[in-house]
């Protein structure tokens, strides 16, 4: 299981390689939500989401990269995260990505120029693709989100959350396969409930706390392509059992109405996954006791911009 003390060394490590993102703290009418609320913009992080700050950490700490360099299975963020890495490292990246990915996060990926495979309908095939590949060529695997490294590195999000916004009781984090989630909740070790927001197309995570270990579960919807895992990871699911307060699911719907309300209150433009956190809050899936202080992280902004136009 990691500590902070891994996620202090992963900050070390990655230190001027990712960007300190900043906070936003807003007042109870900025949001229309009737409570203020901290806002972590991670996603102006490079590569348009958290991601590099765990595909730095797996690629640093490794002993060696091998000529064959990176390999990484991905819906998209974590794809471009490890080719930004590698691109900036001078090392060669193959990301294989399913056909869900969008053309937006497709062509984020070969922007860093990294060699891009599509390998399958859904990530757990694009996975098992990039397996294979890897057992041919000796790359080193940059796993999504099942790797203490990539765990140690997204946990560097809640290290600076935490020193920017101290005071805060309740944090809500998106969730995907819960490498970002189960670094946060590492970080703050209780001392701050950490709350698991999931599109409803994509339980992992709550399936798995329901069940009492990781489960298949559905994969679907509006936010697929970022939070689209099958089943919540190995390395981070003790994590969520011992530190992740609450599990709740959001439909669709609110993740939308979550994006265009970045946009028009604030101008920031959220992909699905980024705005699913906030959602939970517009929608009543987490309503904040009285006197909590609370905390989002917007996680991704790797979108079509076109949706701002509907």
């Amino acid at each position: 299981m990691i500590t902070p003390f891994d996620i202090d060394a992963a900050a070390a490590r990655i230190a001027g390689r990712i960007r300190h993102t900043p906070v936003l703290a807003l007042a109870a009418d900025e949001l229309g939500l009737g409570f203020a609320v901290t806002l972590k913009l991670e996603l102006l992080q490079h590569a348009g989401s958290f991601k590099p700050r765990g595909a730095f950490n797996r690629i640093l700490s490794a002993e060696t990269v091998p000529q064959a360099g990176v390999i990484a299975a991905s819906g998209g963020n974590h794809g471009a995260a490890v080719a930004y890495a590698a691109h900036t490292l001078g090392i060669t990246a193959e990301i294989f990505v399913p056909e869900l990915t969008p053309p937006a996060k497709r062509a984020r990926i070969e922007s860093f120029g990294a060699v891009l495979v599509r390998g399958g309908a859904t990530y757990a095939e694009a996975l098992a693709a990039s397996r294979e590949r890897q057992a041919e060529t000796g790359a080193l695997e940059v796993h999504a989100y099942d790797h203490p490294a990539v765990l140690a590195g997204q946990g560097t999000v809640a290290r600076e959350f935490e020193a920017a916004a101290p005071d805060l009781t309740h944090i809500l984090v998106a969730t995907g396969g819960g490498g970002f989630i189960g670094g946060i909740a590492a970080w703050y070790g209780g001392r701050t409930q950490v709350i698991s927001v999931e599109p409803e197309g994509c339980p992992c995570l709550h399936d798995a706390l329901a069940a009492g270990h990781p489960v298949p579960s559905a994969v679907g919807g509006l936010a697929a392509d970022a939070l689209g895992a099958r089943q919540a990871g190995a390395v981070m699911f003790p994590l969520a059992q011992r530190f992740i307060g609450l599990a709740v699911l959001v439909p669709d719907a609110a993740i939308a109405v979550a994006q265009r309300l970045l946009w028009d209150r604030l101008r920031l433009v959220a992909e699905p996954g980024g705005a699913t956190a906030l959602a939970a809050l517009l929608c009543g899936a987490f309503v904040p006791p009285p006197g909590a202080r609370v905390g989002v992280v917007l996680c991704g902004s790797n979108t079509d911009p076109g949706f701002l136009s509907v």
